[in-house]
């Protein structure tokens, strides 16, 4: 993925300024989809939707547990 294209974020500038941003992470180690949402909301509470995303992130890792663990 480009940094042109990462320039360009749709909704807000909460992954904007940071120095790596979520879906380069994801991407780069190959996550799993909840693996990824996980840090995504972890890297963006404090400037987006604050307790709401951590909850998101809890309930992510919840289904990794239930999916890879029961």
């Amino acid at each position: 993925m480009t940094k042109k294209k990462l320039k360009k974020q749709i909704g807000g500038s909460h992954y904007k300024y940071m120095a790596i941003q979520p879906i380069e992470y994801i991407n780069a180690n190959h996550l799993k989809f909840a693996e990824g949402c996980v840090v995504k909301y972890v890297s963006r509470h404090q400037n987006k939707n604050g307790k709401e995303d951590i909850l998101k992130a809890i309930q992510n890792l919840e289904f990794i547990l239930q999916r890879d663990y029961d």
